[in-house]
């Protein structure tokens, strides 16, 4: 079967190395890409991806009929519009979260996406979470019971000094729980099994930075289904002392027991991250084994068969737009930076 052609349009954060090594894993073929390089790389794309062609105007990929997706990490509040650009150019969108930062681009990328029929796919919440995906498999199988409570705590290291002009200005990180809490957002979606939620309440400010006018660096959210309610806690003072860039967690509260999520790392001692833990009426245990992270080779078998296997556009876009709602209501109450 003929591989699945991609490009990349924007490198302005990191995180496109993972987007472009999940379609590499799948057998696809990195062939072109466009954009500055973010700070935090280690070495150019010429090095790392040597198979792949840089150019300097992005009409040169949007106008391949050969490239079947486009992948980007760009300027956050730039991101919509690229998406919206690619799908009319008959081309497929993966793109790092935040997928967007307002509802009027959330409502001109839905116009677009239901029109062109391409795949408008935002890499947020569990498509690159083994415990997550873990964890909402115990909860599919009555481990315990039925969910009552999720709490999501997602600290962030800033490393100020290495981000870009950008990063910092509110019209174009899009605010925090856009941004970052886009994540918990979709988890909640995920974990509830449901397509849509409440905000009941949401915090966003500036507590550490005060010479950063616009920057936020914590924030918070209510949300609520009619079994559920969830509380998400985002933020940028991860101390440098730890080992990893935050010790992102999560719990999960149901009627005959709770999961406890430590993404990224177990202070306890046991090395790496993704550790997954059950507390039943049988006692506590910690949940070994591998779990494979399917969106990358579901994406793949879309793009073919056009198919929604990876994650539907109805639970993608809505756990955007509970992202933007949240921050939306957050800075209309006036808690803001």
């Amino acid at each position: 079967m003929k591989p699945v052609r991609f490009a990349a349009i924007g490198l302005d954060h990191f995180h496109i190395h993972a987007q472009i090594e999940m379609m590499l894993g799948q057998g696809a073929e990195f062939v072109a890409y466009t954009g500055e390089e973010e700070k935090f790389f280690r070495k150019s794309f010429a090095e790392t991806y040597p198979q792949a062609r840089r150019v300097d105007d992005p009409r040169r990929i949007h106008e391949d009929r050969s490239i079947d997706l486009v992948l980007s990490a760009g300027v956050n509040s730039e991101r919509a519009a690229l998406g919206v650009e690619v799908m009319r150019h008959g081309k497929d969108f993966m793109v790092d979260k935040p997928g967007v930062t307002s509802l009027d681009q959330l409502a001109e990328v839905r116009r677009v996406q239901a029109e062109t029929g391409r795949i408008y796919s935002i890499c947020m919440g569990h498509v690159s979470s083994p415990s997550v995906v873990k964890a909402g498999d115990l909860l599919r199988r009555g481990a315990i019971g039925t969910l009552v409570n999720m709490v999501s705590l997602g600290p962030h290291r800033l490393n100020r000094a290495r981000r870009p002009d950008w990063f910092f200005r509110r019209e174009k990180f899009g605010g925090i729980l856009t941004d970052i809490g886009s994540h918990a957002c979709e988890n909640f979606l995920f974990f509830t099994g449901r397509l849509d939620a409440e905000i009941v309440s949401a915090t966003v400010a500036n507590r550490g930075s005060p010479d950063i006018p616009g920057f936020q660096d914590f924030g918070e959210i209510l949300l609520r289904t009619p079994e559920a309610t969830g509380y998400v806690r985002v933020d940028w003072f991860t101390p440098d002392g730890l080992p990893t860039w935050g010790d992102g967690r999560c719990t999960l509260i149901g009627t005959e027991g709770y999961i406890e999520l430590r993404k990224n790392l177990d202070i306890a001692g046991a090395p790496g991250g993704d550790h997954v833990f059950l507390v039943d009426r049988n006692g506590v245990q910690r949940i070994e084994g591998e779990v494979e992270l399917t969106y990358a080779r579901q994406l793949v078998a879309d793009i073919r068969n056009r198919t929604e296997t990876a994650m539907s556009q109805a639970h993608c876009f809505r756990a955007a737009e509970l992202a933007i709602t949240a921050q939306a209501m957050a800075e209309k109450n006036g808690v803001k930076a």
